[in-house]
């Protein structure tokens, strides 16, 4: 997911499916969990995709599972209230997708286990003691923030070796971001590249974004798996191939809205992680136990119909390392 943002409901319901398994039906009759999503709501397919490893667990919506849903779209400001409202409503877990969602579920409360569907490094960020230990009220799925920009500065300069300034999109509601600023800025800096950050905290920022990338000759662009970013993914994926701006991406959804090339994490071990989280405190263990899981197979995924827009050719190294190449 990188789909950070697809958690948030549509009309306010979760789509399981029908079929209780064995798990859960010794847990109490109905449980109730809530979700907190910096996101506009998703698709109902990428509900039922999200949640098909809970339902194999046994997770029915409707027979044994209350959901509430609290999305913050284009407004990071609302998460705080959010927040809030979910411990006033004494969920059982409050899953998080993003960093600054789950920050502000922490804010919120000591007490509720949170689960992370998906953040930045938590350590630096404050979230939590370690990976092994998390301690307190929080664990799941952290996905490698410094460590994956830089391998896709890495695919960045393979493909382009003559590339000098490179174009982040960044949303500035999240602290991660502003905490890595200047390590990221010297990876860059060691290999000959400036890096230019395009700071947005609402789509209506876009605009001036991309014209920040024009006046300062912005030569690529790395469009990192940001709520905000997801929600307006082909606005910006339709704008920087009109601008002649190769774009790296982390997430089919990002490449087939016409990304250039992704790198990031398996989908379905990002879904598996959750319902092994939520299935495990929903029965009786602490988050404090359960250490936090980190991705273990990354994603080389390139768009062909976007280089050739681009008038790109994609060097013979890169398609054979490919795990998939859309046509």
């Amino acid at each position: 997911m990188e789909r950070r943002d697809i958690l948030a409901t549509l009309c306010g319901a979760l789509l399981f499916g029908t079929t209780l398994g064995t798990s859960a039906q010794t847990a109490k009759s109905v449980r109730r969990i809530g979700i907190l999503s910096d996101s506009r709501p998703p698709s109902a397919a990428e509900i039922h995709q999200v949640w098909a490893p809970a339902r194999e667990l046994g997770w029915i919506e409707g027979q044994n599972l209350i959901v509430e849903t609290r999305y913050a779209g284009d407004t990071g400001e609302l998460l705080t209230r959010y927040a809030e409202e979910l411990v006033r409503l004494n969920v059982e877990i409050i899953v998080t997708v993003g960093t600054a969602a789950t920050i502000a579920a922490k804010n919120a409360t000591t007490q509720i286990p949170i689960v992370m569907y998906t953040a930045g490094d938590p350590v630096r960020s404050g979230i939590v003691a370690s990976l092994r230990r998390p301690g307190e009220n929080i664990t799941g799925f952290s996905i490698l923030g410094t460590e994956l920009e830089v391998k896709q500065l890495e695919l960045v300069r393979e493909l382009l070796p003559n590339v000098q300034r490179v174009g982040v999109l960044a949303y500035r509601g999240n602290r991660y971001h502003e905490m890595t600023r200047e390590e990221q800025k010297r990876a860059y800096h060691s290999v000959g590249v400036e890096r230019i950050i395009l700071e947005v905290s609402a789509a209506a920022e876009l605009e001036k974004a991309f014209s920040e990338a024009r006046r300062r000759r912005v030569q690529a662009l790395i469009v990192p798996p940001e709520p905000l970013l997801y929600s307006t993914r082909m606005y910006i994926m339709r704008t920087a191939v009109a601008l002649g701006l190769p774009t790296f991406v982390r997430g089919r959804e990002f490449l087939e809205a016409g990304g250039l090339l992704s790198l990031g994490i398996q989908e379905e071990e990002q879904d598996r992680s959750l319902a092994y989280f939520v299935d495990k405190i929903l029965r009786g263990a602490k988050p404090a136990d359960l250490p936090i899981q980190q991705p273990t197979k990354f994603l080389l995924l390139i768009n062909l119909k976007t280089s050739k827009a681009l008038g790109l050719k994609i060097p013979v190294s890169l398609l054979q390392r490919a795990d998939e190449v859309i046509q």
